[in-house]
């Protein structure tokens, strides 16, 4: 039976976030020839994943999102309730992710770490941890919390002349582009656009269906 990875983005208005998504999605067809890849997203973009869910009989779902937040705890576990499809988890964080923004960072000193706002407080756990390991402040690109540019301008006021954004986010979008405007002498690439992420994803769906298997033994 074809086994199908059920990817499930967020979503975004922007055209080319739209297209590095799904361009993220074919990389990891092309990686596995016979998987059957599923894109879908809990917001803004169709379908979502409570219209696929139905369609397939042999899944894992693997969250694109960066994080246990409000989206893996109920868009999609309310999606995938009354299934047996196992939920892998969210890409984030990991060291692959680490790694990649640690790479593209130039020497600078100060670094923000740019992240998306959520009051879910397992989201900004993980934004904690991930900024404590680049050692980096926190900068968020919506919600509550200091914005991006006005830490950049703080760290500038304490001497730093160089700051380097370091982005927590996976594709373009309103809030990658908000960045180049945040007064930082540089920002890291989205994360969809490093290989080693493809090999995240299968990872996480290997991982969920292994363990899925071992339990039914």
């Amino acid at each position: 039976m074809t086994e199908t990875l059920i990817a499930v983005a967020h979503g975004t208005r922007s055209p080319s976030g739209r297209r590095q998504i799904e361009d993220l999605a074919r990389a990891v067809a092309r990686r596995r020839p016979g998987l059957d890849v599923r894109l879908c997203y809990v917001d803004v973009q169709e379908p979502k994943v409570a219209d696929v869910i139905p369609t397939v009989r042999n899944a894992v779902v693997v969250p694109l999102l960066l994080s246990c937040g409000y989206h893996v705890r109920v868009d999609i576990a309310e999606a995938v309730a009354g299934t047996n499809f196992p939920v892998a988890g969210p890409l984030g964080p990991d060291s692959i992710l680490l790694d990649s923004m640690a790479r593209n960072l130039p020497d600078a000193d100060a670094v923000v770490l740019a992240a998306a706002g959520s009051s879910d407080p397992l989201w900004r756990a993980d934004v904690e941890n991930v900024a404590a390991r680049l050692n980096a402040e926190i900068g968020y690109t919506s919600g509550s919390g200091p914005r991006v540019a006005d830490v950049v301008a703080r760290l500038r006021r304490d001497g730093a002349r160089t700051v380097s954004v370091a982005a927590y986010l996976l594709a373009d979008g309103l809030f990658y582009r908000s960045l180049h405007s945040s007064g930082a002498d540089s920002v890291t690439p989205p994360l969809c656009h490093d290989a080693a992420v493809v090999d995240l994803i299968l990872r996480r769906f290997d991982h969920a269906r292994l363990t899925t298997l071992a339990g039914a033994l």
